[in-house]
């Protein structure tokens, strides 16, 4: 099922503070956290109430594709070394694993994803919920495929949204092949291939990040999407409503944030730095109540670019979101 560019994590990146080696109430996510292997065919399926699994795309292949700065096939290790520390905010029975990471080494872009499918497939028929860490938003096509794989094996033709928080739509042609700014093409010609719905809502559009032919292929596409001005500037009752039709639409959701939707005042690690962006309270709130729906079914956050970010801001912003959307879901099943 995977090959050489499929390894486990070392397990030296989980490490922090110890203020107690007994009592779970002062226990941080280094000290829950159990690495597997997704090569074994041993793995039983979690059964108690929510288990989560963390998976590291380190590629970003497609941003180098793309013409933009390479540097986030470090992302994982760093959105871990963050996520070490958190405080387990959560009951017993919700579990975490790592469950390795996916490279891009002697072999494709086409690849790479296509391996990080079967990983996702994998983690959700081990009933966990996929967290994937960038890594390039190239991420996005593999993630997506993960899950339609895992749908189709249980409902013919399964609907599933996409929500993307970015500055780009990324439905840009790919005549000479993919990139970081072609997934949801990708996905659109997929879907349209495959006799399934196209469902695609971006938060966080700016327009001096894409050409007017992209907004009229968005329109022709029916994506959905806010503007960046208008994320931050409308009142957040109406983001949420302008929201709610898409999400009853969906059986399934699959949440995307690319780090380049924040301004660089928060996330200055990424491949696109934005002098201008999103700011991160408003991003949490609005993701707490999609996640809220009870419809997500998997997650990634992509272009952390350790090589660029500095004081660590954006590692450090990855994991304020994912704490945010391991205690959203945590919470609903308490």
């Amino acid at each position: 099922m995977f090959n050489i560019n499929y390894k486990i994590t070392d397990e030296k990146v989980w490490q922090g503070r110890v203020d107690s080696e007994s009592n779970y109430d002062a226990f941080r996510w280094h000290q829950w956290i159990e690495t597997i292997d997704l090569r074994k065919d041993h793995l039983e399926p979690y059964t108690c109430k929510i288990g989560f699994a963390f998976i590291g795309f380190c590629c970003d292949e497609g941003v180098k594709l793309n013409k933009g700065r390479v540097g986030a096939a470090e992302g994982p290790y760093s959105i871990r070394k963050k996520l070490a520390s958190l405080p387990c905010s959560f009951t017993k029975d919700v579990k975490l694993f790592d469950a390795g990471d996916i490279f891009c080494e002697n072999c494709t872009l086409e690849e790479s994803q296509s391996v990080l499918s079967k990983a996702v497939e994998k983690i959700l028929s081990l009933n966990l919920f996929p967290i994937v860490l960038g890594g390039g938003h190239e991420v996005a096509f593999g993630n997506y495929n993960g899950v339609l794989n895992y749908l189709e094996k249980n409902r013919n033709k399964p609907k599933i949204g996409i929500v993307n928080f970015d500055a780009h739509f990324d439905i840009r042609p790919y005549p000479d092949g993919a990139c970081s700014g072609t997934m949801f093409r990708q996905i659109a010609d997929q879907c349209k291939e495959k006799e399934l719905d196209y469902s695609y809502f971006c938060l966080g559009v700016q327009k001096r990040g894409n050409t007017i032919d992209l907004f009229k292929t968005a329109d022709s596409l029916g994506v959905q999407y806010i503007l960046e001005d208008d994320v931050l500037d409308y009142p957040l009752h109406t983001i949420l409503k302008k929201l709610d039709g898409f999400i009853k639409d969906q059986e399934h959701i699959y949440v995307t944030i690319c780090t380049d939707v924040f301004s660089s005042a928060y996330a200055p690690g990424v491949s696109a730095a934005q002098p201008t962006g999103l700011n991160p309270e408003r991003v949490l709130k609005i993701l707490e109540y999609i996640l809220k729906s009870n419809k997500v079914v998997s997650f990634d956050i992509a272009e952390v670019s350790p090589r660029f970010d500095q004081d660590e801001k954006t590692a450090n912003l990855a994991s304020t979101l994912i704490f945010s959307v391991i205690n959203t879901l945590a919470e609903m099943y308490s």
